[in-house]
């Protein structure tokens, strides 16, 4: 008994200063977030001065050298990990345009990314689209130098000029073209009764703009097509993927407030005159363009091969600043890096701060890390993704096997600031299914680690003290910028990030898997 008691002191005195050091590191966490907190300086250079950051765009490349050299700073080790390439490369100008007339108006509008800009300032009548052969060959002339209306309400996607999109238009044409050939026939029988209705010819939401090819090579100006507000931008991977530097859109693809479309399409149908003039900077340059994942590395002292992970995705859309989507993820893991340097940090396991490439492209970055890496995905302790709005990090929902440990890796979090209890829950019923990979995977970079049984929960968020934020209508949109973000919840969560890696990061073992998926 005695020599077993003897034991238990000379393991407890082995283990206290470890344990001293880490609590030391924790509270200087704790008082860095409350008296030198970073976290929105870091988003306001990621999106007021590099702006919007699409991959292909100048703005993501300075993104990516800005991380970079943020991390090495810290004195982290960095890796900018080459992850693939574009053909063509896109960079967008200022954008205006207006209504000419006795009602003129400033109009309200955008275009996705990897659309064409116009020629200059350019100037031009407004008409209806086409719907059937003999409408087109009757308009021929006024097409040339028109701005067209499409049909459809835009859902943010570029028109679709693929063969697929090409093919769906000429099976509508030929069906338009036999309905209007039927209202023909109807119309010179029943000349008597002449206000018998004709069918309707029928109109596309999934591949308006029925005579695209053939309205761009008579010369039109561009098309116009209602959006609602607030305006969604986005862009198509099946035409970026298929452009060279020698074959480039041409056309101008406008999404137009669908309060300022109504207007102009009741002029149009008065068949009054007038003109829109737009000068739209959309600036492409030759290909390949490479994109690359940016990831800041604190080596595991003990345990170098075994990860603890959290990240974000560094690209976003252009029409506005990327600030929420997904500044929020980049700047806070930005910032809980920064906090472990400077309080000293170094964990018994590697903690990887993750800045994917391509999320908005189809999960690029985080699945070709997933995929280059599998003999590393045994050893992650979890995957922390955060992409979903500037909400404090305030919960989580874990295992009944990972609840002891996060219990004591969460333990501190309510030393930070009592207006944000965390609050730590264990899941009931039956784990989750795990996810499958198929052609259309994932809505975020969680989604490759979870689909290779790798844990990837997330931090639950919330609005505790009620600012009104609304994700949706930040999401993919011109409203996407620095000043919809919230300070507070921002600078709180990158210290949760920080406490809570870092504790999982010092663990004798990673988390159990145990009931994760099934």
């Amino acid at each position: 008994m005695k020599k077993l008691s003897l034991l238990c002191i000379i393991i407890l005195f082995q283990t206290l200063p470890a344990f001293a050091q880490e609590q030391s590191v924790v509270n200087a966490v704790i008082t860095i977030a409350k008296t030198d907190n970073q976290t929105m300086q870091h988003l306001d250079v990621l999106t007021n001065r590099i702006g919007g950051r699409p991959i292909g765009s100048y703005a993501y490349e300075t993104a990516i050298y800005w991380a970079a050299n943020l991390f090495k700073k810290w004195e982290l080790e960095v890796e900018i990990q080459e992850v693939g390439a574009l053909p063509v490369g896109f960079n967008r100008g200022p954008w205006f345009g207006k209504m000419l007339d006795s009602d003129g108006m400033i109009l309200h509008f955008a275009t996705p990314s990897y659309t064409s800009g116009t020629k200059g300032v350019q100037r031009g009548h407004v008409v209806a689209e086409p719907k059937t052969t003999a409408q087109f060959n009757r308009m021929k002339g006024k097409l040339k130098g028109a701005w067209v209306l499409i049909t459809g309400v835009s859902d943010g996607y570029p028109i679709d000029y693929s063969a697929k999109g090409d093919s769906i238009r000429q099976t509508v044409i030929a069906k338009n073209d036999i309905t209007q050939g039927y209202n023909d026939s109807i119309s010179r029988i029943n000349r008597q009764n002449p206000n018998k209705p004709p069918l309707p010819l029928k109109e596309l939401d999934d591949a308006p703009a029925l005579f695209y090819k053939e309205m761009r090579e008579v010369g039109i100006l561009g098309i116009i097509q209602s959006a609602p507000v607030p305006i969604t931008a986005l862009y198509d991977r099946k035409n970026v993927m298929d452009m060279d530097f020698d074959r480039l859109p041409s056309c101008p693809d406008i999404k137009l407030d669908e309060k300022q479309y109504a207007v102009i399409a009741q002029k149009v149908k008065e068949r009054q005159y007038f003109l829109l003039e737009f000068d739209i900077r959309n600036h492409f340059r030759p290909g390949p363009v490479k994109y690359h994942n940016v990831i800041g590395i604190i080596r595991g002292s003990e345990f170098p091969d075994e990860y603890v992970m959290t990240g974000g995705h560094l690209d976003s859309y252009d029409t506005a600043t990327g600030a929420v989507d997904c500044g929020t993820g980049v700047a806070p893991n930005l910032e809980a890096a920064r906090m472990l340097m400077m309080a000293g940090a170094k964990p018994r396991r590697t903690i990887l701060f993750c800045l994917w490439a391509g999320e908005e492209f189809g999960l690029l970055g985080s699945k070709y890390w997933v995929e280059n890496n599998t003999e590393k995905l045994p050893y992650i302790s979890n995957y922390f993704n955060r992409d979903g709005g500037p909400t404090v990090a305030n919960s989580l929902t874990v295992p009944a096997a990972m609840y002891d440990d996060f219990q004591k890796a969460t333990a501190q979090l309510n030393d930070i600031n009592p207006d944000f209890p965390f609050t730590l829950q264990q899941r009931r019923g039956n784990p989750p299914v795990r996810p499958i990979i198929t052609t259309t995977s994932g809505g975020s970079d969680h989604y490759y680690f979870a689909a290779n049984g790798v844990p990837a929960i997330s931090f639950g968020t919330a609005d505790p003290k009620g600012y009104d934020f609304n994700y949706y209508e930040i999401w993919h949109t011109e409203r996407d910028t620095y000043n919809m973000s919230i300070p507070e919840y921002m600078e709180h969560t990158s210290a949760v990030i920080a406490i809570t890696v870092y504790n999982l990061a010092n663990f004798d073992k990673i988390l159990s898997r145990e009931g994760l998926y099934r």
